[in-house]
């Protein structure tokens, strides 16, 4: 049995073919016995990577992308979002949404957990013609205090994951007004991704580990309630099993894990909206981050 451990940057609803994998015996089957653990910062992804604790990180696909040309160099394996599952909640009831309504506004836009809720958020705004300077982003503070200070009355709207989106919405605090798995297209949102110099070590066990992950993807849909609702209560023991069966059947409606091959206008697309945050002096190329070995079967 060959080993493959990965960090991650959160437990996450999104990551849920990789738990059904594990959870069926996917790993197992294929020889592969494997470990993963979140990191709490989600920096120590990129910690173990460096001391080989770690063989791959789980992520948002910015953070290869704004080392990409760095003496860091990382190379992207394959992917588990195909889409970004987020969404934006807005105080109120349901109601007609553009994007310039936020114009004048306070946006929360949590980010101690990474830049993605505001540069995706961001960059949707700027492809809708509006310019996000007209808004005001509150930034940098962790979901969990925003989703409190949201409910006692700070900002307009808010930017969430979709199971905590769901659960502001249930609360009667406010209401999804923009779903990123309805409107906000292809964006490889998580992906798997490995120190460069380790790759031609580890080709093997992940040519065989993206095949597992293809595989689980493909299981989602069709796996019995009683097998995912035990991934979700073992996993989320405080949350409402109600709310958690929803955010999956949105996912599973939704192509978030169409496939494990990243899209590369999709990730140029990515990357284009954090060059305008100037989060990376230039955009990277699809092909500067990834090694798309591990992909060419499943495109």
């Amino acid at each position: 049995m060959d080993t493959l451990a990965i960090s991650a940057t959160a437990n996450g609803l999104n990551y849920l073919p990789e738990y059904l994998a594990e959870a069926t015996g996917l790993f197992r089957d294929a020889g592969l016995s494997v470990t993963a653990r979140a990191c709490d910062p989600w920096t120590g992804v990129l910690d173990d990577l460096e001391s080989g604790a770690a063989d791959l990180a789980l992520g948002g696909l910015w953070v290869p992308g704004m080392y990409a040309g760095t003496p860091r160099e990382l190379s992207v394996i394959c992917q588990l979002n195909h889409q970004a599952p987020k969404a934006i909640v807005r105080r109120g009831g349901p109601g007609p949404f553009a994007f310039a309504d936020l114009l004048g506004r306070v946006v929360l836009a949590p980010g101690i957990g990474g830049s993605a809720p505001y540069a995706v958020t961001a960059g949707l705004i700027r492809e809708a013609g509006v310019d996000p300077a007209g808004i005001t982003f509150l930034r940098d503070l962790s979901t969990a205090m925003f989703v409190e200070l949201f409910h006692a009355g700070l900002g307009d709207a808010i930017v969430l994951d979709l199971v905590t989106a769901l659960e502001v919405e249930a609360s009667g605090a406010g209401t999804i007004v923009y779903r990123h798995l309805d409107s906000g297209g292809t964006m490889p949102n998580s992906v798997y991704y490995a120190r460069t110099d380790r790759v031609a070590e580890l080709a093997d066990r992940f040519t065989r580990f993206t095949a597992c992950i293809d595989a689980a993807m493909q299981a989602v849909p069709g796996t019995p309630a009683a097998t995912i609702d035990a991934i979700l209560t073992a996993r989320w023991p405080g949350k409402d099993l109600g709310i958690l069966r929803e955010a999956t059947r949105q996912m599973t409606a939704s192509t978030v894990w169409k496939t494990v091959a990243v899209d590369p206008a999709g990730s140029d697309r990515w990357m284009g909206m954090i060059a305008e945050a100037a989060m990376v002096r230039t955009a990277p190329r699809f092909a500067d981050l990834s090694d798309d070995t591990f992909m060419k079967a499943y495109r």
